[in-house]
């Protein structure tokens, strides 16, 4: 008896292609009366749904008497194939003796074909245990004899197995072999699960390669497959938060596996299952700097992991948690042995993960003074550092910088951070999202302050200031990489401003709006990953800095750039054909002391605040001993150039006493710096005025600052709609926009500037060939970045910068819009009489009216850049 002629054996190849249906049809053969085998089939079908997509302990009651009922009708093949459904069940379900014996017992009842299949169920419940050289044996028996019984859908699955079996292994040619060779089966078939399964896989295959925005892409495209299907998706959340840590977004997977072990606890789903979610959320906590949820998640999954007997997970599990108690500052010789013993395991096993745990161990014994011990770790793990995964070579090249310091060499230590960073270099060349680039250097920090402390300490401070360069905001060194004329990313982004602009129109009525926050945030999550999908191919890094070309551009200037070193301020200071070190404070202080800034500013736009502008003025005062110290009185005449680290992006420097006076500007680097210095104004001079809705106002500098320029185009009331206003701004000299204008903290790249149809966000403003040459925002919050990666910063200046803008001129704090216009009155006269923007900014200040509203406007408003 065959399936194909059969109708009730035809249910078990169609719970992977239609499940819901099979397990709908699955319960009616039971409402028949139906004979012993079919019975057995049709409780095999209910307990495959249940063990997958429902509850474990449903599915062995199930698959249970689906076994007995083969039995009964003394069927041995039958009686096989329901015994190897119930290992795998017994093995998810932490069962793991019990489900080997199953195995064994359904080897020895099936014959040929059927004795394959089993093969193939036992080699993926090995996989599950994490015992990879027993799965590839079972596989390779199988796969022969269900290619010659001419097996499709078992072949692709077993194909599928196999090259995710590689993967674990390391070996990611072989696995896109087998991958390739499966969808090819997939693609003659219907089993549409299966085929999710493909493409989910497909999306491993490309992580393991490297390739985050096509991992990104394709298990986006499984989770959608598997959503028509109705079934849950937890082994494609464990990979896709793995895909996010590697992508820099851990907060994201935390999310992630949380929300996934939540179903599964809801549906009493499989243990296997959440103790793999709960080693990914411990992975995740700790790269998130949460070393209290790592542990206890961690710890967690170590004690699931070996009550089912799975020894190679429970070591992956034991390195979490030794790695978030040493992040928990417990060090000690206990926690070097326990790393070491975890590092032999994995190394047994052949597992990617052992350089790391190689790593860890050598690190614990360098801050124990194990230095002999350290060394040798070290050494083992920096094997890996010119063969695998970039972020597997990045591991061993951190190994190997720590180990040239433990052995004294200096020159050994740049040369492994200067490789290291290479490597980082070419993974973040893939990746075509702004946000993307700029997180994945958070992979890179250590190599970086690795080789700044090493040049602090022996290198003088040229080679401090091009070591803090090669690490400062790099994800601004090229612009993001954009589909040309991505319909999809394009819809989205109209849809999502008029969604957006509906919604703050009920709330100012009054008008509850969860349908449209709901919409609104669907459409965000569908922006935001379209935009993560995209693969770069501009190159990142654009060579060595040159602190030369920098002395010579700064002329009568200076630059002072602030790296941080252990927590303390160190002030760079270049300028007179020199580059000189002070030491500043600790950074710390500085960002309370910025926070308590910002606050009093925030006060001082409103009426009666003025009691406020003596403490922001103390607060300015201390806020320069803390980041310039005695660099302040050696700044000369000219102007200055400010390279803060990313934390302190928010300081209103036009506040501290020495440069209020100054023409000051503000750059995310000093190589950004040269860039917009170097960049040359687009011809024809065209100027473009924004107002857009809602303005105290009514945005009034915008008419008088038209007739400073003849002929600009304006955009206001209807006109002021955000692809429009898109289309103008692209390829301006000028541009002054009006508007209100929001950041998101929670979100960054979604900050906006509300137009007359809704807001205009970050992502808008990437879409442009290239952004006005000189672009002032006449807006609340403008200037607040988001701090990420190493030292990089994600908001709307620092996306114009790489578009073109050579300078902008915007605000960090709340403003007040009729104190706003005076000043952006007395700027535009300044620009029109020939100044750039810095000094028309400091001109500006100096032309306002004495009070305190008037003095906190000009201090919340700075200048970005050169132009």
């Amino acid at each position: 008896m065959t399936a194909a002629n059969d109708p009730v054996l035809e249910l078990l190849p169609m719970v992977f292609a239609a499940p819901n249906d099979a397990l709908a049809r699955a319960e009616g053969v039971l409402d028949t009366d139906p004979t012993p085998l079919h019975a057995s089939v049709a409780h095999q079908v209910i307990g495959i749904w249940q063990r997958d997509w429902g509850d474990m302990r449903l599915a062995l009651d199930h698959l249970r008497r689906a076994r007995d009922l083969a039995a009964r009708a003394d069927c041995a093949e039958r009686e096989a194939d329901v015994l190897a459904t119930l290992g795998v069940a017994l093995v998810h379900a932490g069962r793991t003796r019990q489900g080997l014996t199953a195995f064994e017992r359904g080897i020895e009842r099936g014959t040929g074909h059927t004795r394959a299949r089993v093969l193939y169920r036992r080699a993926y419940s090995w996989w599950v245990l994490g015992h990879h050289r027993e799965a590839l044996e079972d596989v390779r028996r199988a796969i022969p004899v269900l290619r010659q019984a001419d097996d499709v859908i078992w072949t692709a699955r077993a194909l599928t197995l196999r090259a995710t079996v590689h993967l674990a292994l390391g070996a990611v040619e072989r696995a896109d072999a087998d991958f390739n060779a499966a969808e090819a089966l997939w693609d003659t078939t219907g089993q549409e699960h299966d085929k999710a399964d493909a493409v989910e896989s497909r999306g491993l295959a490309a992580f393991r390669s490297g390739d985050v925005p096509a991992a990104l892409r394709l298990l986006d495209e499984a989770e959608e497959r598997y959503a028509k299907l109705g079934t849950p998706t937890f082994m494609l959340n464990i990979r896709r938060c793995e895909v996010l840590m590697a992508a820099g977004l851990a907060p994201e997977a935390v999310a992630e596996a949380d929300a996934a072990i939540a179903v599964l606890d809801g549906i009493g789903g499989q243990s296997t299952r959440k103790a793999e979610l709960l080693l990914a959320a411990a992975k995740a906590a700790r790269l998130a700097g949460d070393a209290g949820t790592a542990i206890a998640r961690a710890a967690v999954a170590v004690r699931l992991f070996a009550g089912q007997r799975r020894t190679w997970w429970e070591a992956h599990a034991q390195l979490v948690l030794i790695d978030a108690r040493v992040a928990a500052g417990r060090g000690s010789g206990r926690l070097v042995a326990d790393a070491v013993k975890v590092a032999e395991r994995l190394s047994s096993f052949g597992a990617p993960a052992a350089p790391e745990a190689w790593l860890l161990a050598g690190r614990i014994a360098l801050g124990l003074d194990w230095t002999a011990d350290a060394e040798r770790y070290l050494e083992i793990a920096a094997r890996s550092r010119r063969s695998g995964p970039p972020l597997a070579r990045m591991t061993g090249w951190a190994a190997q910088a720590l180990w040239a310091r433990a052995t004294g060499s200096d020159r050994g230590v740049l040369e492994a951070c200067r490789r290291g960073l290479a490597v980082l270099d070419d993974h973040r060349t893939t990746l075509g999202a702004s946000e993307l680039r700029a997180r994945a250097t958070a992979q890179g920090a250590e190599l970086a302050a690795l080789a700044q402390q090493v040049s602090l300490n022996g290198g003088g401070p040229r080679r401090l200031l091009e070591w803090s360069e090669r690490w400062r905001a790099t994800a601004l060194s090229t612009p993001p990489t954009r589909p040309p004329a991505d319909p999809a990313l394009l819809s989205g982004l109209t849809a999502f401003r008029v969604i957006a602009a509906r919604a703050e129109e009920a709330r100012m009525d009054g008008r509850p709006v969860p349908t449209l926050e709901r919409e609104q945030r669907r459409l965000e999550r569908e922006i935001r990953s379209r935009t993560l999908h995209i693969r770069g191919h501009a190159p990142g890094y654009g060579g060595r800095f040159d602190t030369g070309r920098l002395l010579d551009r700064l002329g009568d200037g200076r630059l002072v750039e602030l790296a941080v070193l252990d927590g303390r301020v160190q002030v760079l200071l270049c300028g007179g054909g020199r580059v000189r070190r002070f030491a500043g404070g600790l950074l710390a202080e500085a960002e309370r002391e910025a926070e308590y800034v910002q606050s009093a500013l925030r006060r001082l736009a409103h009426p009666g605040g003025e009691g406020r502008l003596p403490l922001a003025e103390a607060a300015g005062r201390r806020l320069e001993e803390l980041l310039l110290g005695e660099a302040a009185e050696r700044l000369g005449t000219g102007p200055v150039v400010v390279v803060p680290p990313a934390r302190l992006h928010r300081v209103p420097w036009a506040l501290l006493p020495s440069l209020r006076e100054r023409v000051v500007s503000v750059s995310p680097s000093a190589s950004g710096w040269l860039r917009a210095r170097e960049t040359e104004p687009p011809p024809g001079g065209r100027q473009v005025l924004v107002r857009g809705p809602g303005l105290a106002t009514g945005g009034a500098e915008v008419p008088e600052v038209a007739g400073r320029y003849g002929r600009p185009t304006v955009l206001e009331q209807d006109d002021a709609q955000g692809n429009r206003v898109l289309r103008e701004l692209d390829g301006a000299a000028l541009a002054h926009i009006a508007a209100h204008g929001t950041f998101r903290a929670d979100s960054p790249m979604f900050s906006a500037l509300r137009m007359a149809d809704g807001p205009l966000i970050v992502h808008d403003f990437e879409r442009l060939a290239r952004s006005p040459y000189r672009i002032i925002l006449s807006s609340c919050d403008t200037a607040r970045l988001a701090s990420v990666g190493a030292d990089e910063l994600l908001g709307l200046v620092t996306a114009l910068l790489p578009l073109g803008t050579a300078g902008v001129v915007a605000s960090s704090a709340p403003v007040n819009d009729a104190a706003v216009v005076p000043l952006m009155l007395a700027l535009h006269k300044a620009l029109s009489d020939g100044a750039g923007l810095a000094e028309a900014l400091r001109d500006a200040r100096a032309a306002l009216p004495g009070d305190a509203l008037h003095q906190a406007t000009g201090w919340a408003f700075t200048a970005f850049g050169a132009a």
